[in-house]
């Protein structure tokens, strides 16, 4: 899987050796391959947030290289600390939709972080042969992560919902 760049972020494949290490413990240093070579990424309790409680399946769904396919880290390259966590939801449909789903440490939130990560992978599923859609839930109550959407081009689509979310609204893009 490629790793991919923004301004001001590097997106690391999300990697078994990862999963089991934060699984392990809270906050931790773990180095990490970048095509210059190993990076010494810190992970600090607040990463990876509400998909911590997906890693035991993520297990599960490693492929041979060791890493989940399409979840990526955001690590921040001025100081390489993990600040989030995105990827797809599976695979794409008949149809060539794909979901998305992001996250980013309450410390960062604010910043342009998200827009930023969420944009790279989008160009990158966009790119793909397989993928004619790109799709994303946000919660009602979530206004930041749809202002994320917008600015990236996204358009609401209709509504769904969560049991621990209640009412989404869905986008495309």
């Amino acid at each position: 899987m490629p790793l991919l760049f923004t301004p001001r972020l590097r997106l690391l494949p999300l990697t078994r050796t990862l999963i089991i290490a934060r699984l392990e413990g809270e906050d931790f240093w773990l180095p990490c391959d970048t095509p210059d070579g190993p990076l010494d990424v810190f992970f600090p309790a607040a990463w990876p947030g509400d998909p911590l409680g997906a890693f035991p399946f993520y297990l599960t769904q490693t492929d041979r290289a060791g890493e989940v396919p399409e979840n990526f880290v955001a690590v921040t390259r001025a100081d390489s600390w993990a600040v989030g966590q995105l990827g797809s939801k599976g695979k794409p449909s008949a149809a060539g939709e794909l979901e998305i789903g992001y996250g980013l440490n309450p410390d960062v939130w604010g910043q342009g972080l998200a827009t930023e990560a969420v944009g790279a992978l989008v160009a990158h599923l966009s790119a793909r042969p397989d993928v004619q859609t790109v799709t994303a839930q946000t919660a009602l109550h979530n206004r930041a992560s749809e202002r994320v959407l917008e600015k990236l081009g996204f358009a609401r689509t209709g509504t769904g919902w969560d049991e621990e979310d209640g009412e989404l609204t869905v986008w495309a893009h």
